[in-house]
């Protein structure tokens, strides 16, 4: 298999993780990209969507990303999130709550761009906890 490549994730209150990894796959924004070692440098921002960290063949860990961007060079991954939380630890009902209570701020008409964003974070947190983990 390739080299290993240093993967950090940061949000703005901390590091969150900071390993070496197999390969990382970051939801970019014109799609999900795998970073393994030796890949070509590549900025990119990222949508909101599940970062699946792989040790070997084995998915190690897998974390929701609200957005941000994602720096990668030959030896090293980093994502800065705008916000992050492991996927296991989503709770499913506030998230459906919070999803019924945006749809009807979007129905007021009342900033209905950042609503918009925050129904498609809340939406992608419902799909991130609903995907199967393939190892």
């Amino acid at each position: 298999m390739a080299d290993k490549v240093n993967f950090e994730l940061v949000s703005p209150e901390r590091l969150l993780l900071s390993e070496e990894v197999d390969m990382v796959v970051v939801p970019g924004a014109e799609g999900d990209f795998g970073v393994l070692g030796g890949h070509a440098p590549v900025i990119s921002t990222v949508r909101p969507g599940t970062i699946t960290v792989y040790q070997g063949t084995a998915v190690s860990t897998r974390i929701f990303v609200a957005g941000g961007f994602a720096e990668v060079t030959a030896d090293r991954c980093t994502v800065l999130a705008e916000e992050a939380a492991p996927v296991d630890d989503i709770d499913r009902s506030a998230v459906e709550a919070q999803l019924i209570e945006l749809r009807g701020a979007l129905s007021s008409g009342d900033g209905q761009a950042a609503v918009e964003a925050q129904i498609a974070i809340a939406e992608a947190k419902l799909e991130a906890i609903d995907t199967p983990v393939y190892q």
